[in-house]
């Protein structure tokens, strides 16, 4: 099988270098600008927000509801943080399928949680932002059919995956639970405003208002992991 992290940085190595280097480079300089339409950020640079002390839960608009949806005898968190030819998609999938004929488990016994960040958070929006952000090109993906940078995402795709069953809308239907980094989407969403021709504040509306169905926005992905972890899930890594 292919070496998920060797796969992740093959291709167009240092055009992807430079690209994270001015991602972690926006973030680090204030990116952090909207969530979605209609969504302020959770605080302003140096604030601390005040919470009423008998809420313990997340400061609106976010929400934690999606961990209530982690049930189940065994619970698998796989972290995403490049395309990496969809394989922490395939990796869900043999979680379910594997219990299903080896243990005789039903997807109602498993809780799968694929967590899409970093350079993997394009994998979370619809074909119509692919093709005008370029995102193939950007993301290093090539489509099969055409043999060129995608202009859509494969990832929704079935035909185009090397486990077609890895589709993102088929693993949904299996109640697959998917989360999706809000600094990403920010960051990166910046980061190629220009290839789509509008501002950046525009690209990062347009990549909100895109997100495929059942993906839920979180704060930032690594808070996703620590919670899903905390909820009983054990981690793999998915490239």
């Amino acid at each position: 099988m292919r070496n998920p992290v060797q796969s992740g940085a093959s291709a167009g190595d240092s055009s992807l270098r430079v690209d994270r280097r001015n991602f972690m480079g926006r973030v680090a300089a204030g990116a952090v600008a909207v969530a979605a339409a209609g969504i302020p950020l959770a605080r302003a640079e140096g604030e601390v927000p005040s919470r009423p002390a008998s809420s313990p839960g997340p400061i609106g608009p976010w929400s934690d509801a999606w961990l209530d949806r982690i049930k189940g005898k065994h619970r698998q968190f796989f972290d995403a943080v490049t395309p990496n030819d969809g394989f922490a998609l395939a990796f869900a999938m043999n979680f379910l399928d594997q219990n299903n004929d080896v243990y005789g488990l039903k997807d109602a016994d498993l809780s799968a949680v694929v967590g899409l960040r970093h350079f993997a958070m394009p994998m979370a929006l619809t074909d119509a932002i692919w093709a005008k952000y370029k995102l193939g090109e950007f993301c290093k993906v090539t489509d099969p059919a055409t043999k060129a940078p995608a202009t859509r995402n494969i990832f929704t795709h079935g035909e185009t995956l090397m486990f077609p069953n890895s589709a993102i809308g088929t693993l949904a239907d299996r109640n697959v639970i998917f989360t999706v980094c809000n600094v990403a989407l920010v960051g990166l969403a910046g980061l190629v405003a220009e290839k789509g021709g509008v501002s950046p504040e525009v690209a990062r509306k347009e990549w909100a208002a895109a997100l495929l169905p059942g993906m839920t926005l979180v704060p930032v992905g690594v808070l996703a992991v620590n919670r899903a972890q905390e909820h009983g899930c054990t981690y793999c890594y998915g490239g």
